[in-house]
């Protein structure tokens, strides 16, 4: 039995329920997980079903068949089988979020295939190669930085990797790159209310007295830290956190929210809607 997940986005319009139903049991397929959204603002339909078939069928030929149903519609769809997602990690010098994901990767939780790590820096090279993976030192200055993304792009088809996850790397990915990467890249900042800039924002929260620490897991856009979320990590602190415990609790905050944001993106459950998204639990 192959399981795969069709999900799609419309406008709402009777009868799209039946048309997907039916043509998955047209076609000898068995639903075994179906979750939608109407989005009564936007007027759209959004739709995750997983299914399974006994039978030869195919991602390619399912999705070559249901285009029909999809132009009928009016559906942006994507179907897709049960092979785990390969995604490359991109790192600096901050180890909490990619020590995180290895274990998630190894303990069968994450969804994820994990294929390789590139950095900007050396540091992390031990932690990467202690699990098997491929290990990448790319630097990035203000005159090479073009040439560094180029050998981002060839490392995603040399991997090929279907997901970039920006795990604590500190640079910021031109609008051309984000671009690219559309949908399939996912960083993590911390997050406050306020929010705090600079290279020390645990100790603007201590000055401040903030009473909540969290993180935010969003897709990559051009729009620096502005893209679609995907996942956000609250923890309640209170006065007697000094700034050392602060990044602390910081970053047990973005080690959960990017590893859910991950394993939902590669759970298929995760859709785009205009600036934000549909999160099927």
């Amino acid at each position: 039995m192959r399981t795969f997940t069709l999900t799609l986005s419309c406008p709402q319009r009777p009868g799209i329920v039946h048309a997907v139903t039916a043509f998955l049991f047209g076609h000898g397929c068995d639903i075994v997980e179906h979750q939608q959204f109407d989005d009564p603002v936007r007027g759209t339909l959004f739709l995750r079903t997983a299914f399974v078939s006994a039978g030869d069928a195919n991602a390619v030929a399912l999705s070559e068949a249901f285009t029909r149903v999809a132009e009928e519609f009016g559906m942006s769809f994507s179907l897709t089988d049960d092979r785990p997602v390969r995604a490359l990690v991109m790192v600096s010098r901050m180890g909490h979020c990619l020590n995180d994901l290895i274990f998630r990767w190894r303990a069968g939780s994450l969804g994820a295939e994990l294929v390789a790590v590139v950095s900007n820096h050396e540091d992390l090279r031990p932690m990467a190669e202690a699990a098997g993976l491929p290990y990448v030192h790319v630097p990035v200055t203000p005159d090479t930085k073009p040439q560094a993304e180029q050998r981002l792009l060839e490392l995603v088809d040399e991997h090929r990797a279907d997901l970039v996850v920006l795990a604590r790397y500190m640079q910021v990915l031109s609008d051309g790159l984000c671009r690219r990467l559309h949908g399939r890249a996912i960083n993590i900042h911390h997050s406050f209310l306020p929010g705090f800039t600079g290279a020390k924002p645990y100790h603007q929260a201590y000055d401040r007295g903030v009473k909540l620490v969290g993180a935010t897991a969003h897709y990559v856009t051009p729009e620096l830290d502005e893209g679609p979320i995907i996942e956000q990590e609250v923890i309640r602190i209170d006065h007697t956190f000094d700034p050392r415990s602060l990044s602390t609790v910081g970053r047990d905050a973005e080690a959960l929210a990017l590893s859910r944001a991950v394993r939902w993106h590669c759970e298929r459950r995760v859709l785009l809607n205009d600036r934000s998204t549909v999160v099927f639990r």
